[in-house]
């Protein structure tokens, strides 16, 4: 998604979005609220990667790229119950639920927060000091997270045929 923005404001509003809508279905799982299969939503997990992938090396406008804070709110909910599914397969005992599910946010909250800014920041220094290197870092970055996501999709969706 940090590929989709020119601006560190609407990065912020992006990431808020993700991390808003990543607690909200979480929490729903976690509680018990919502429960889906592991395997399609995994693949859909899979498969939103492939797009953001795709919609970060157009050059056409997209409602992906007008709307990036949508896109990252409608995916925060989406990997939100990825994160869902891998917490519930710890096996958590259920009156320590709230507190791990405080102590998971907070920490995927850190990590992405250091990532982005760590990229953001870097890509921001290459496109002042080395344009081409900077295009190469996100064509290249796109094809790779784009064929991973593909190789998983894949995987995932034979996966729940059996």
């Amino acid at each position: 998604l940090l590929f989709l923005v020119a601006t560190i404001r609407r990065l912020l509003w992006v990431v808020t979005a993700f991390t808003l809508a990543h607690r909200i279905t979480l929490a729903l799982a976690v509680f018990g609220l919502v429960q889906l299969p592991s395997a399609p939503v995994e693949a859909c997990i899979a498969l939103s990667i492939v797009l953001l992938a795709r919609e970060a090396l157009a050059t056409e406008e997209t409602l992906t790229r007008r709307y990036p804070w949508m896109v990252g709110f409608g995916f925060g909910l989406l990997h939100g119950l990825g994160f869902a599914g891998a917490l519930s397969e710890v096996g958590l005992p259920s009156d320590q639920v709230p507190l791990a599910l405080l102590t998971f946010n907070v920490g995927v909250e850190l990590g992405q927060i250091a990532f982005v800014a760590l990229v953001w920041w870097g890509l921001r220094w290459c496109a002042a000091h080395r344009p081409q290197t900077e295009m190469r870092i996100r064509t290249v970055s796109c094809y790779i997270m784009g064929s991973l996501a593909v190789w998983w999709t894949l995987e995932r969706t034979l996966s729940i045929g059996g």
